[in-house]
């Protein structure tokens, strides 16, 4: 689906989803740390068939596969967000729309729920610098139905993108918008507003954020045991590990190499998720053990609704879940929670024993 997917999309278009930053070494790391891993399977466990669902913040019975949030969907396909949300619910996987999506969260909401009126949606922010611009969003998303909010803390500053620098691709093209920042405070009547990223955003306006809301907050973008434990502190329900699919520090490491010390740091205190180069049911597996509760997975959903829509989607997600019971069963384990860090290894290297 990743080769239909660029014989299909404008050049332009295929670069803004594949690029990251700087010579994107990010990028191939995500995938190739997993490259670097083996899993050491656990015999005669007697365990059955392994199950593949567990408890997120307002997900509960979830995939361990989350759609993580990715602009701009309608650039993929005309079906846009709204056939991303459909194949989610259909497989029980919860989707992530994006601040940026072209379909407004209204829309995306209703979609999902019109496969499964019980389906999870969590909407991914970035805190503006106008708190009146983040009230706004975070209304329109509890009005919509969305089960936890996901603050994107990564950047402080757009990322340096060479194929979007040059292509000139800065701005979507006329008939397509960010929905979700139509008729804010301060912007034009009927008209959108950029979306503002600021280096003056704090734990402090986070902490403003989570006055204003029942909502579940999540913080994606966390690579430093010492943010996490500062998140774990704030109170948020949740942390995703990410590098930001490698578009914003190149200099930063892949998302699975900075898991583990993450997660040591929680401490099972919140659920802790892993987003980045996760491309088969084995990586999922792999940041399972290393201490993630669930994968959230970007690009491989794009491609799949590049390729074929709504259906590419559903195939991608169904391979996922197909992989993932598969590989657990291999490893011994009846469940999300029981593969562990002991059984990943890495390749080339003599096992400590």
């Amino acid at each position: 689906m990743r080769d239909q997917a660029r014989a299909r999309l404008d050049p332009v278009h295929w670069d803004f989803f594949e690029g990251g930053a700087g010579g994107e070494q990010a990028v191939g790391e995500n995938e190739a740390a997993f490259c670097r891993l083996a899993l050491l399977p656990r015999v005669l466990r007697g365990t059955g068939p392994a199950g593949t669902t567990v408890d997120l913040p307002g997900a509960p019975g979830t995939l361990p596969v989350v759609v993580a949030p990715t602009a701009f969907h309608k650039l993929a396909h005309p079906a846009g967000e709204p056939a991303t949300a459909r194949a989610a619910a259909a497989a029980g996987a919860v989707m992530t729309t994006s601040m940026a999506s072209t379909t407004a969260v209204g829309e995306v909401a209703a979609a999902a729920r019109s496969v499964r009126p019980e389906a999870a949606l969590w909407f991914q922010l970035y805190l503006q610098p106008e708190p009146a611009v983040t009230r706004e969003l975070v209304r329109r998303a509890e009005a919509a139905g969305c089960t936890a909010l996901v603050v994107t803390v990564d950047s402080p500053a757009f990322g340096r993108r060479a194929r979007d620098d040059r292509n000139g691709f800065h701005d979507l093209p006329p008939g397509y918008a960010a929905e979700n920042m139509r008729d804010l405070p301060g912007g034009p009547p009927g008209g959108t507003r950029p979306i503002v990223m600021s280096p003056a955003v704090s734990w402090a306006d986070l902490r403003a954020l989570r006055a204003t809301t029942e909502l579940p907050v999540l913080v994606k973008g966390v690579l430093h045991p010492e943010d996490a434990r500062i998140a774990v502190a704030e109170g948020v329900a949740g942390i995703i590990v990410s590098n930001h699919g490698g578009r914003q520090l190149d200099a930063a490491p892949a998302a699975i190499e900075a898991l583990p010390p993450v997660a040591d740091a929680v401490a099972g205190r919140i659920p802790v998720l892993l987003d980045g180069g996760v491309r088969s049911g084995a990586d999922v597996v792999t940041a399972l053990a290393l201490g993630a509760a669930a994968v959230g997975v970007g690009r491989p959903v794009l491609w799949g609704l590049a390729a074929e829509g709504e259906r590419g989607v559903a195939r991608v997600l169904a391979e996922l879940r197909e992989e993932t019971a598969h590989v657990l069963t291999l490893c011994g384990s009846a469940d999300c929670a029981g593969v562990t860090r002991d059984q990943v290894v890495s390749r080339g290297v003599a096992a400590p024993w």
